[in-house]
């Protein structure tokens, strides 16, 4: 069974939808609460892979796309753009088996050769699964935001978790802020 990560493509989408869309409509981990179309994930599609911290990895077994994991950003002001929002979802037929782990250290080891100093995991709760993989790699808890969040009819917590990274190289960082602050001159973000 060959696997494979790579970075995501827009042919993709279809199958990316998929996968979150079973998420949005079967469980709390997502707080979207409407299923999506391929076309309108397009927005969410092109903000990855244009820097070297926005990024979309996929995993693919026999050449099917079984989940992904992206790194968004954190909050929109400019002192955060070292830091970065990690995510990951898996086609349920796949998960426990290892391939979402080696996705998601393939997604932390790019990040840290990017320069990123900071990533932070939000996780509703409960999830032990999502609370043992984020730990297994390294991320520990930052935070705890209750009921925070309405789905299903009711209120859901998230924990906050967060990995540091050491700095690889004071230039390669001051190079990642200058690229991010140039992504978003113009934008006047709350």
């Amino acid at each position: 069974m060959p696997f494979e990560i790579r970075r995501a493509v827009e042919s993709d989408l279809e199958r990316l939808t998929e996968i979150y869309n079973h998420y949005v409509l079967t469980t709390p981990v997502t707080f979207d609460i409407t299923a999506f179309t391929p076309t309108e994930r397009l927005d969410w599609f092109h903000q990855y892979n244009c820097n070297p911290v926005y990024l979309l990895l996929v995993a693919c077994l026999d050449e099917k796309l079984i989940a992904y994991a992206s790194s968004s950003q954190l909050r929109q002001k400019p002192a955060y753009d070292r830091s970065v929002e990690t995510t990951i979802y898996i086609d349920p037929e796949f998960s426990g088996r290892g391939f979402g782990k080696k996705l998601y250290a393939q997604l932390l080891q790019d990040l840290q050769k990017a320069g990123v100093h900071r990533c932070y995991g939000i996780i509703t709760l409960p999830n032990d699964a999502s609370l043992a993989l984020h730990s297994t790699l390294g991320f520990t808890k930052a935070g705890l935001l209750t009921e925070v969040g309405y789905k299903f009819d009711k209120y859901w917590d998230t924990v906050w978790t967060e990995k540091t990274f050491e700095s690889l190289d004071s230039s390669r960082e001051s190079g990642l802020v200058e690229h991010l602050s140039q992504d978003q001159e113009g934008s006047n973000a709350n």
